[in-house]
């Protein structure tokens, strides 16, 4: 069985059709990444509607001014549901810079407090933010440890190993797969097996060689075909690998 760790699905008429290729491909478990507290609800009708599909409770940077006021008691609020397995995703954008960076760092802040609080895993999106990134992590954990993932992860080494310090998990998204990551591809190699996940943040970052279309879940079966290469194991292997991961991590 595969795991799609991070994708963003949307209730339209064109999921079925996802649905079906996802179980062709045996995407067995699918995490449907919040991103917008506001659509919580929608998530959760994609949950009931179909088995082994999961979501999370938080705010995306690029609301950060939108969610100004949003408090960790109000994401606990919302993060009650059983199928809510996460808290996120959550982080620092300073790549398109769409909230203020002191507004961004507030509501992580806040996400972080959730995080803490409920005991389920921070999916952390960090874009250009290493630094801050870092520093965040770091003051929090120190007060209060918690669970995370690196989602998509494709920044600095340093990133990385702050993150597995504090027993975080890094996510291999398409990105392993493009021609042109060849650095990324040698940090995934120094991430130890049993801290590694796999997603495909659809309906962005396609891999090779669906690279430039939409992607979906099914397409989680060419990045785990990447990183068992990196790994330098077999497909199987790599599978099993990131499904026990992902099953240790989320407690299922």
């Amino acid at each position: 069985m595969l795991v799609d760790s991070h994708c963003h699905l949307e209730n339209n008429e064109t999921l079925d059709g996802i649905m079906e290729r996802a179980g062709q491909a045996g995407v067995g478990i699918i995490l449907d990444a919040g991103s917008n507290l506001d659509h919580l609800e929608e998530h959760l009708q994609i949950t009931a509607a179909y088995a082994g599909v999961y979501t999370a409770a938080g705010a995306h940077p690029h609301q950060a001014e939108e969610f100004a006021n949003l408090t960790a008691k109000d994401i606990l609020a919302a993060a009650g549901h059983e199928k809510v397995i996460a808290i996120g995703e959550a982080g620092l954008d300073y790549y398109y810079d769409f909230a203020p960076k002191e507004a961004q760092i507030r509501l992580f802040r806040e996400n972080i407090k959730a995080a803490q609080e409920s005991g389920l895993p921070l999916i952390v999106h960090n874009r250009n933010s290493d630094e801050d990134m870092i520093r965040l992590l770091r003051e929090a954990y120190d007060r209060k440890p918690f669970k995370g993932i690196i989602h998509c992860y494709s920044s600095s080494w340093a990133l990385a190993e702050a993150a597995l310090e504090m027993g975080f998990y890094i996510s291999a998204s398409g990105m392993i797969t493009f021609n042109n990551a060849a650095e990324l591809r040698a940090n995934f190699a120094k991430v130890p097996n049993d801290r590694l996940l796999v997603e495909t943040d659809a309906p962005y970052l396609a891999p090779v060689p669906k690279r430039g279309q939409v992607n979906e879940p099914a397409n989680v079966v060419f990045t785990t075909a990447k990183l068992a290469e990196i790994k330098q194991i077999d497909f199987a292997q790599a599978a099993q690998m990131t499904t026990d991961n992902f099953k240790r991590l989320f407690e299922l």
